[in-house]
């Protein structure tokens, strides 16, 4: 099979793999139909963790089910699937509790709770940015989706960034009224300012420098802040009356940047805590790491991010964060597009054969004008 491998910073190249094969009775394989470029894959594409060279790369993935295995009873062949970006067991205390993100038997990687495909730390599976995906656990972890063609950009965000954007608000907290700061107009940012709304928030403002971003957040019905232009911290602060917004959500993470590229990885941490009123909620699903070696501080080389910690404990404030465990939120996500009221393809931007995926990493990673999420179709 062809396959998208990772060989060095800014450098991946497309490579046939042998295709996979069924190495547990609770394995199913499955032939992609779509992939996304995700921008947590950008970490890796620019050489700021740790991923393996000869790492075939892709969490956000969808398809048509080929094999299974023997145990495997509830998914069948044939079967349209979304394929959650979580590795998980089903039968660990994590994932009974429900946070298949930090699955305890998945990731054999030395204090690590939670494996991914395609992904730094996150476990030695392949990923799905390829013509063919193993997934194990496969009736535990799969989504089954209408067959046919219907709403196929839709359904290709439920492996990972509309359950993550969903997640952001609900680590925060974010009820019908109330007001939200969402940081960060990339796919994920995006998804939570449309889920945001689909919580019934009264208002929602996104800020980033981006400006094709920032449309696409005005054309979803957000009031948006470009920080190149304004303090982000004082618009929020004067649209809602002096309070504060309600809730925030970060989905910048810890390559964050002011509007002249000089990285600040405490930035949007200390802007939400600024910008979210007293008591209020903020929910982390940008992505940070325990350890980055190519950050401009000592502190940051070591995972710690030094932000305003004193404030946000004077305010009372409270601060959710990590991985999204997707089937927490797929089932009804995917019900919400099947009827209309959720469609979370407005982002997506352009529509590439594998073949591509080089000029889409590449492109995406510069922020090129109109690149706002990107797609392959290992089929094109």
């Amino acid at each position: 099979m062809k396959a998208v491998v990772y060989r060095g910073p800014r450098n991946i190249v497309i490579e046939d793999r042998p295709d996979p094969t069924i190495q547990e009775p609770l394995d199913a394989i499955i032939r992609i139909t779509t992939t996304n470029i995700c921008g947590s894959d950008l970490h890796m594409y620019e050489g700021r963790t740790s991923v393996e060279k000869g790492k075939i790369l892709g969490h956000e993935n969808m398809g048509i089910v080929e094999v299974v295995g023997p145990g495997v009873r509830r998914i069948k062949g044939g079967d349209r699937v979304s394929i959650p970006f979580n590795v998980a067991c089903g039968t660990c205390r994590n994932c009974n509790d429900g946070w298949t993100s930090f699955c305890l038997r998945t990731n054999p990687t030395e204090g690590v709770d939670g494996a991914a495909y395609g992904y730094a730390n996150m476990g030695p599976y392949d990923g799905g940015q390829a013509e063919y995906l193993r997934v194990p656990f496969a009736d535990f972890n799969l989504l089954r989706l209408p067959p046919g063609r219907d709403h196929e950009l839709d359904f290709t965000m439920l492996s990972d960034i509309f359950p993550t954007g969903y997640h952001g608000c609900e680590l925060a907290g974010v009820v019908p009224g109330d007001s939200v700061a969402v940081f960060g107009a990339g796919p994920v940012g995006l998804l939570a300012a449309h889920s945001a709304m689909l919580r019934g928030a009264s208002r929602v403002f996104v800020v980033d420098k981006e400006k094709d971003r920032l449309a696409l957040a005005g054309k979803i019905g957000a009031e948006t802040i470009n920080l190149s232009d304004q303090d982000p911290v004082e618009a929020i602060i004067e649209a809602t009356n002096g309070m504060g917004a309600d809730r925030g959500v970060e989905a910048v993470g810890y390559q964050a940047h002011d509007p002249t590229g000089t990285e600040h990885p405490e930035m949007v941490l200390d802007n939400l805590v600024k910008a979210v009123r007293s008591t209020g909620g903020i929910g982390v699903v940008g992505v940070y790491l325990p350890e980055d070696p190519g950050a401009k501080s000592d502190l940051a080389k070591q995972g710690r991010i030094a932000f305003d910690y004193g404030t946000h404990f004077a305010k009372g404030q409270h601060m959710g964060t990590g991985q999204c465990p997707v089937k927490r939120y797929n089932r009804q996500l995917r019900d919400l597009i099947i009827s209309g009221r959720a469609t979370p393809s407005f982002l997506v931007s352009h529509e590439l054969s594998l073949s591509e995926a080089g000029d889409g990493y590449a492109r995406f990673d510069e922020r090129r004008d109109g690149y706002t999420k990107v797609v392959l179709h290992p089929a094109a």
